[in-house]
């Protein structure tokens, strides 16, 4: 699914990852607690995110909040009557994704061992955490390798 960012015409363009990989690796507290509020509500103006929030903020400090996260494209705005209402721009799910992906491409592009010692580590940590998601993994692991040695061989795995 493409995501929309505003571009100077006021129309939009598609989000894509390769934009929203440095904004989504550095969220504040303050931030993805807004986020939450609108993932919640849709979309709200600042009044209504500062209502909506559990801790006590100043409308100023939400608006930059929001400002700040508009200016990262993780945020969409539209000017009604004289408030910005904003939107997210990403799910919840998305960004995690992205943020996921940028912490695993950040070590794995360092050393072999470090590449070892993260693979180790995370057999570890999901071993310890649930065998269940331990299976998963492994499933994970062998659709794939099944994908990968189709698309290397694509005339081997189909029927005839």
């Amino acid at each position: 699914m493409a995501h929309l960012e505003p571009n100077h015409g006021g129309s939009f363009r598609p989000l894509t990852e390769s934009s929203s990989k440095l904004a989504t690796a550095q969220l504040g507290k303050r931030e993805r607690e807004v986020l939450e509020v609108l993932w919640i509500e849709g979309s709200a103006t600042v009044q209504q995110v500062l209502k909506n929030l559990k801790s006590t903020l100043a409308y100023t400090t939400v608006m930059t909040t929001l400002d700040r996260l508009y200016k990262k494209r993780l945020l969409l705005r539209e000017k009604r009557d004289r408030a910005f209402v904003y939107r997210p721009a990403i799910s919840r799910s998305e960004l995690e994704r992205m943020r996921t992906n940028v912490m695993v491409r950040r070590f794995f592009s360092s050393s072999p061992m470090n590449q070892d010692a993260l693979l180790s580590c995370l057999v570890d940590a999901v071993q310890s955490y649930d065998n269940d998601l331990l299976h998963r993994l492994e499933e994970k692991v062998r659709a794939a390798k099944m994908q990968q040695a189709a698309v290397a061989h694509p005339d081997k795995g189909g029927t005839r």
